[in-house]
């Protein structure tokens, strides 16, 4: 077998890169379209508290040894685990979980630039003033015009190539000239673009019914189903599982405090998501109740509706996409960055060659999940779209098998001495708690949220009798039965019964958990279908 070729692929110039990237790869669309609707949900305060604790004992201990490992191989993940199973003499079969972890990188990055295009296009539809004196049910045309209009995926295939070529352009300069300066300028920048919205949202919204429903404590809401949605939240929302804590690691400059930034990147996320779910609940709603706002609905229908009766919309508009456009943006920079150092270190070719490759096969890639919304839409395969498809394997599968297999590797195979240099310097206490969470709760509960991630997503696959085989006894599969309220399912983001329903014509209110039946019936001819949240399952987000 003959040896991967070897080189360092770069470093940062600054210790403080490493805080602002990571924060880059962690803030994402989550903390906008899926926080919010969890933490009113499942009991307000409490649940962030939960969600705090689920970060601190389950996820904490994965993202430093992922970030560890970089470190101290000074290579990206595939190199990194080779580095350490020559040294513990382990098998070469534990090289599938960084070649895992770069296919997992791929194909979440191919359609997260889907969604990054959606948002640019909404930057210059808001400029030009597309949404003023906009209802929900001209916001919900304008989505299903964009997206779903069979007629129109050509313009839809622009907004994706635009996209993708603002991430290839700054991958393309290097690690120091391109994806360091960007991230300590578009992070920040995007910080403090969210702080002035929120201010506006503070001045126009409703925030005393954002705080009432996402930070005001509401133990009656609380619930066994709130830690689970707290667990599949820190879990699917990380970055975890995809080589890009090890590469970020791997660029780390020697005085970089790996463990004490991570902590304080998990913090901001936090801080991040509770700013973003007060500024967006405080503008996208009545100040009563969520009422299953979340994903598409949430992002692109309620929140240009209720943003077009501002004083300056079209500015305000602009605004708030651009903001969504730099976190996705910082998002793909960091999801780029694990496939093009594992080229690179497999070819040694140049990093603009390694850009480029890359790029045209993430482009092709997107491509299954962009007309999947469209001219692919009634193509099917089990009663799911090649980008649910796609969606499931990486988190129902990739990402959770290899975190799994991080945990067991390096809790059972590495020595103590070598997992310990790998740590580096740490107080006692949590070189023993990331010891028996990696070997013991982290894959158990990374097995579990697996299980349940695609177990429910393929029962829910099963309505308007869909034929496949999961379909014959669905019970076999989910133990608690056909018929599960949404408030009770492992994770909010389920894709409900209704997602295999018809098409939401122009005329129709935009697709939420309270939409009736007989409203989303109806023959494609009739109108155009918009995207619902029920149709973006948790990974995405």
């Amino acid at each position: 077998m003959p040896t991967p070729y070897q080189t360092h692929i770069g470093s940062f110039t600054r210790k403080s890169t490493f805080f602002w990237a990571a924060v880059g790869a962690t803030v994402g669309l989550a903390n906008l379209w899926q926080f919010p609707y969890l933490a009113s949900l499942h009991g307000g305060g409490l649940f962030i508290l939960l969600y705090l604790a689920c970060l601190l004992l389950v996820t904490l201990p994965l993202m430093v040894t992922e970030a560890a490992l970089g470190r101290y191989a000074r290579h990206g993940i595939v190199l990194a685990m080779d580095g350490l199973i020559r040294s513990a003499k382990q098998s070469r079969a534990w090289m599938t979980v960084g070649r895992l972890s770069i296919l997992a990188a791929f194909l979440v990055l191919s359609f997260t630039a889907v969604f990054g295009a959606i948002a640019l296009a909404y930057v210059f539809f808001g400029a030009l003033g597309r949404f003023s004196g906009a209802g929900e049910a001209e916001a919900t045309g304008i989505l299903a015009g964009l997206v779903s209009d069979p007629g129109q995926y050509r313009l839809f295939m622009g907004w994706h190539v635009f996209f993708l070529l603002l991430v290839l352009w700054v991958s393309a300069q290097g690690v120091v000239k391109g994806l360091e300066r960007a991230l300590r300028v578009v992070v920040p920048g995007a910080l403090v673009l969210m702080l002035v919205l929120f201010a506006l949202a503070a001045w126009h919204g409703r925030v005393d019914g954002a705080v009432n429903h996402i930070l005001a404590m509401h133990p009656e809401d609380l619930s066994w189903e709130s830690l689970k949605a707290a667990l599949f939240h820190a879990f699917f929302t990380l970055g975890l599982g995809m080589g890009v804590w090890t590469i970020l690691g791997s660029y780390t400059t020697p005085h970089t405090r790996l463990k004490r930034s991570i902590l304080a990147v998990v913090l901001m996320d936090t801080l991040v998501a509770i700013l973003a779910g007060l500024m967006i609940f405080a503008i996208a709603t009545d100040g009563n109740s969520f009422d299953g706002e979340r994903g598409f609905s949430l992002l692109f229908v309620s929140m240009p509706v209720t943003l077009a009766q501002l004083p300056a919309s079209q500015f305000v508009i602009s605004a708030v996409f651009l903001m969504v456009v730099l976190i996705v943006w910082t998002t793909s920079l960091n999801l780029l960055e694990p496939i093009v150092g594992w080229f690179r270190e497999w070819t040694g070719s140049p990093r603009g060659l390694a850009v480029l490759m890359i790029g045209l096969a993430v482009w092709l890639a997107g491509l299954a999940s962009l007309l999947s919304f469209n001219i692919w839409a009634e193509e099917r395969v089990g009663g799911a779209t090649m980008f649910r498809w796609l969606e499931l394997i990486t988190g129902g599968l990739l990402i959770p098998l290899v975190a799994i297999l991080i945990a067991l590797f390096t809790g059972w195979c590495l020595t103590r001495h070598l997992s310990g240099t790998m740590l580096g310097a740490a107080p006692k206490l949590f070189s023993r708690i990331w010891f028996w969470v990696m070997r013991l709760v982290l894959p158990l509960v990374v097995a579990w949220i697996g299980i349940q991630y695609t177990a429910f997503s393929l029962v829910n696959l099963c309505s308007n009798g869909n034929p496949a085989a999961w379909c014959q006894q669905p019970a076999a599969i989910l133990s608690e039965g056909d018929e599960v309220p949404e408030k009770d399912r492992p994770f909010a983001a389920t894709p409900a019964e209704s997602d295999e329903s018809g098409p939401v014509t122009e005329e129709a209110a935009p697709a939420s958990d309270k939409t009736p039946p007989e409203q989303e019936g109806g023959d494609d001819s009739t109108g155009k279908k918009a995207p619902k949240q029920d149709e973006i399952l948790y990974h995405s987000v």
